[in-house]
């Protein structure tokens, strides 16, 4: 569940229902599967966390800056985000961790823009338990049909990488470089040139 933190390719949807279902056979227990779970994807959230944290907030502003196509970020909407995020860090953290393709990706916004790490491990905690609860129980309930749950939950989490591809590329196809910023850049470089 690291990994599958770490290299979000790796599927919690067939993780943890195997290990239901191991559970289920007598070879786990299902509480150790749960708590394992847990605390191997929390370790992943955590490793994310810390690179939003490294990122930061002033050196995502200056990315946005030099590369805000690619990013699809102007500095003036870093400062947006942040706004945003502030006000809703709590919910938003919760409920990424129980959303398939979200569930890593909450880690860096949350790092990047100052949510404490207690108010992060609190609120990650939560929905990471009661995600690998579910998938765990899942496979428990359904045991030699445990991998329902990934066919289940594969096409809803092609559809969500899917819909964040598309609305990347709509982002990427329809920026513009912030005006503003871009009139200081030409000044700034207008004043170098006429310095003797």
């Amino acid at each position: 569940m690291f990994l599958e933190n770490v290299f979000p390719p790796i599927p919690s949807e067939l993780i943890m229902p195997l290990a239901g279902f191991e559970a289920q056979r007598g070879g786990m227990s299902i509480v150790m599967v749960v708590l394992a779970g847990s605390v191997g994807s929390l370790a992943g959230a955590t490793l994310w966390y810390y690179i939003g944290r490294w990122i930061g907030e002033d050196r995502l502003k200056q990315w946005a800056g030099r590369h805000g196509r690619l990013l699809t970020l102007r500095p003036s909407d870093v400062e947006k985000v942040d706004a945003w995020f502030d006000k809703h860090d709590e919910k938003a953290v919760l409920i990424g961790r129980l959303v398939p393709a979200v569930r890593t990706l909450i880690s860096v916004p949350a790092g990047i823009f100052g949510m404490s790490l207690r108010r992060f491990l609190i609120y990650s905690s939560i929905g990471t338990i009661a995600w690998t609860t579910i998938l765990a129980l899942l496979g428990y309930l359904l045991g030699e049909n445990y991998g329902a749950v990934k066919d289940y939950l594969d096409p809803v989490s092609n559809v969500i990488v899917a819909g964040m591809i598309v609305y990347y590329v709509y982002r990427v196809l329809r920026w513009k470089p912030d005006r503003s910023h871009a009139r200081h850049q030409g000044r700034d470089t207008t004043d170098e040139r006429d310095k003797p």
